[in-house]
C-alpha cells in the first residue's frame, strides 16, 4: 500500500477510536435525531471497515511469468515496461491547512452554542416545573397565593386599582 493510503487509513482508525459515540448519543432528545444518529454511526462503521479491508492491503504483486507462458514474452514485457514506469504522484493535502482555522473557529462557536443551549434547556425545564406546579394547584390557589408567587402582578394591580384604571 502507498504511504499516503496508509496514512488515511491510519488517520480514520484513530478517529473512531476518538469518537464518543455514547456521549454523542445521551445529548440527543428526539426519536428522530436517534434515528438520524444511529444511521451515520453506521455509515461510518461501514466506511471505517471498508478502509480497513480493502485499502489497508498492498497489492497481490503481479506474476508476470504466469503471463508469459500463455500470452508471450514480448507482449507481457511491454506491459510490465508500462506498468512499472507508471508513478503515481503523491497526494499533497492543499485543502485541511486551508479550512482547519475556519473548522477550528467553528467548534469554539459549536462549544459556545452547546452551553447557551445546556443553560436555556435548564430554565426552561425549570418553567415548565413551575407551570405544572401551578396547573395542579390552580384550581384550589387564592389570589393571595398567587400574588406571594408573582409579585410583579399584585404591583401592576394594585397600581391600575389606585390609578381608577379598569381596562375600558
Amino acid at each position: 500500500m502507498s504511504g499516503t493510503g496508509k496514512k488515511i487509513v491510519d488517520v480514520a482508525f484513530k478517529a473512531s477510536r476518538t469518537i464518543d459515540w455514547d456521549g454523542m448519543a445521551k445529548l440527543l432528545v428526539s426519536e428522530e435525531a436517534r434515528k438520524e444518529f444511529s444511521s451515520l454511526r453506521r455509515a461510518f462503521d461501514e466506511v471505517n471497515s471498508t478502509l480497513q479491508t480493502k485499502f489497508s492491503q498492498e497489492p497481490e504483486p503481479i506474476d508476470w511469468e504466469y503471463y508469459r507462458k500463455g500470452i508471450g514474452s514480448r507482449l507481457v514485457d511491454m506491459y510490465k515496461e508500462a506498468y512499472e514506469s507508471i508513478s503515481v504522484p503523491k497526494y499533497v493535502d492543499k485543502v485541511t491547512p486551508e479550512y482547519k482555522p475556519k473548522f477550528d473557529a467553528l467548534l469554539v462557536e459549536l462549544k459556545e452554542a452547546e452551553e447557551k443551549s445546556l443553560k436555556e434547556s435548564e430554565r426552561l425545564e425549570k418553567e415548565i416545573a413551575e407551570v405544572q406546579e401551578l396547573k395542579k394547584k390552580l384550581s384550589t390557589m387564592t389570589a393571595n397565593e398567587y400574588f406571594e408567587k408573582h409579585p410583579e402582578l399584585k404591583k401592576k394591580f394594585d397600581d391600575e386599582i389606585r390609578n381608577d384604571y379598569w381596562g375600558y
